[in-house]
């Protein structure tokens, strides 16, 4: 991009979180830029900082908030090809690019080019009912009392049925989230492919899986006496009644969404230490503090 090339910014913003700092920064460098600010509706974010907009009218999108805020973005983004620039309005998370105190330098730095792709997979679920997007990970879950049962099928063999809580379907990045909570593999930085997670499963034997990135994945769910939850990336994309059957076909898009990088972010591994979702065994750390 080159100086002067926004006509039109989104905002995706956490749904509580106190933006106004953050708000007026941005508010301030697009009349500089004589850019139009638009809020892109999300899901179950009920906090309105400016007019509507569609996505695909914005020259970028600025996710204001935190990781969910992050993928929120990335999910609407990524159906017009738009990057998301994730600024970290609290905490910083995986995805942030950089942090609210200094959103001005990086909005210069975006409109002058200075500034690369960051690529990332999604995880494609297809059912009767049209496509799913998951940036982080597809979960199916119990809604009530009970458990569900799923079948899952890799590349036409069936690989496992089970009944349990649910299944948790992630993308590499998604393995660092609910998946590793799982007790799934983490896929390192730079590996490929969906990995799938059983919640607490009834008997039976099945490690978590790896499949490829070519790989074609389908889960056969029952939703059992209680009902199912279909979440993506954390948040509830709909309800299953009582006994009703869903398949989902999964694929994964090797380079569905586009996320901003500033050349300066943390790496995944370092965020994960960092935040002690990774950390030394207790003999290693008792060995340390003893030398």
């Amino acid at each position: 991009m080159s100086d002067n090339s926004f006509d039109r910014v989104g905002l995706v913003v956490h749904p509580r979180r106190d933006l106004s700092s953050a708000l007026a920064i941005v508010r301030e460098w697009a009349e500089r830029q004589g850019a139009e600010v638009v809020q892109v509706r999300s899901p179950g974010h009920e906090q309105d900082v400016a007019p509507a907009g569609e996505v695909g009218a914005c020259d970028l999108v600025i996710a204001l908030g935190g990781d969910g805020t992050a993928l929120d973005a990335l999910r609407a983004a990524a159906l017009a090809s738009r990057p998301v620039l994730s600024v970290g309005c609290g905490s910083l998370g995986a995805l942030t690019a950089v942090t609210a105190d200094r959103i001005e330098d990086a909005l210069d730095r975006v409109a002058r080019g200075d500034w690369s792709e960051r690529r990332l997979p999604a995880l494609i679920a297809e059912t009767d009912d049209g496509e799913l997007t998951a940036i982080n990970d597809l979960v199916l879950v119990r809604a009530g009392a009970g458990q569900v049962m799923f079948e899952l099928v890799v590349d036409g063999e069936r690989f496992i049925r089970l009944a349990g809580d649910g299944i948790v379907a992630a993308t590499p990045l998604g393995s660092t989230a609910y998946t590793l909570a799982s007790g799934g593999p983490m896929l390192a930085p730079g590996a490929s492919g969906m990995v799938l997670t059983p919640l607490s499963p009834h008997g039976g034997s099945c490690p978590p899986l790896v499949a490829g990135p070519e790989s074609r994945v389908t889960i056969v769910l029952d939703s059992g006496n209680g009902g199912a939850r279909v979440e993506l990336d954390g948040q509830v994309r709909s309800q299953l009644e009582p006994r009703v059957s869903v398949t989902f076909e999964l694929r994964l898009d090797p380079a569905c969404a586009t996320l901003v990088s500033l050349g300066e972010e943390e790496s995944t591994i370092a965020g994960l230490r960092r935040r002690r979702i990774l950390m030394d065994g207790p003999r290693v750390l008792a060995r340390d503090e003893r030398e």
